[in-house]
């Protein structure tokens, strides 16, 4: 079966491209095949720092998101979707334009949308208008981003958390990783993997720094992980997506630390 995640949460700033970032990391660590679509087209955090597992999709534009579906179909794989903010409009016109719901009921598809959330009252309405609906075929993960807020207490206390527990949805806390050590990773424009494994260079992180990381991603990736059902690295290894180029950024890295490997 294969399984689309809509990474979300409509409002912005919350860390959704973040999720998005970890889920494809979790992918490839876990050599699960899959296809990465940034929905993103003014900023596209997926196509900077997974630029060879990443597509680029338009929501707007009907036959450019039918590629989600049509990634989907084409084989038992992930198709991880990155969200911008505002796009709900967008994605709910594609889905009712499309009946996506009841044709991926048909053909299979598992549905998952995660949102993620600062905690604060737009992020908190926005995922009480969309659990509003009733059965909407799609399983619910809520995101609580550390990395963003610490206070969520506005979130337990609403009605939108009541229906998630009733439509047995999950509730993921991502934990926070230092500002200063993301900060990097953002600017150098690194995968987390090679935030990690650099150890040399203008975008290497200091030893402590990428000790922090690591331990970081192991958390996040766990909590992650705990909210899905992922299957093990086998068989369909051989499946995974290949980089179109065969010199890819990550592979040059892995190449310059296969001598020099982080034992943190």
């Amino acid at each position: 079966m294969s399984t689309v995640h809509f990474v979300g949460g409509e409002k912005g700033g919350v860390g959704k491209s973040v999720v998005a970032r970890l889920l494809a990391q979790l992918f490839i660590d876990r050599a699960l095949p899959f296809v990465a679509l940034d929905a993103d087209l003014s900023h596209g955090a997926l196509r900077r720092y997974y630029a060879d597992y990443t597509q680029r999709v338009d929501l707007d534009q009907l036959d450019s998101a039918d590629q989600i579906l049509d990634s989907a179909l084409g084989g038992d794989r992930v198709v991880l979707v990155d969200l911008p903010a505002q796009s709900h409009r967008a994605l709910e016109r594609w889905i009712e334009s499309t009946d996506v719901l009841n044709y991926a009921r048909e053909m299979g598809v598992q549905l998952v949308s995660w949102h993620v959330t600062d905690g604060g009252f737009d992020s908190v309405s926005h995922l009480e208008q969309v659990l509003a609906a009733p059965g909407d075929g799609l399983q619910h993960i809520v995101v609580k981003n550390q990395g963003r807020s610490r206070d969520f207490s506005q979130l337990d206390a609403s009605p939108a958390y009541q229906r998630l527990l009733e439509r047995g949805g999950q509730i993921v806390t991502l934990p926070e990783l230092d500002s200063s050590v993301m900060y990097k990773i953002d600017r150098f424009g690194s995968s987390f993997w090679a935030a990690i494994n650099t150890s040399e260079g203008p975008q290497a992180l200091s030893v402590l720094e990428r000790r922090r990381a690591k331990l970081w991603l192991e958390r996040a990736q766990a909590a992650l992980v705990a909210a899905g059902n992922w299957r093990p690295a086998t068989e369909h290894a051989s499946a995974v997506v290949v980089p179109q180029h065969p010199e890819s950024a990550q592979q040059q890295l892995e190449s310059a630390a296969s001598n020099e490997r982080v034992t943190t």
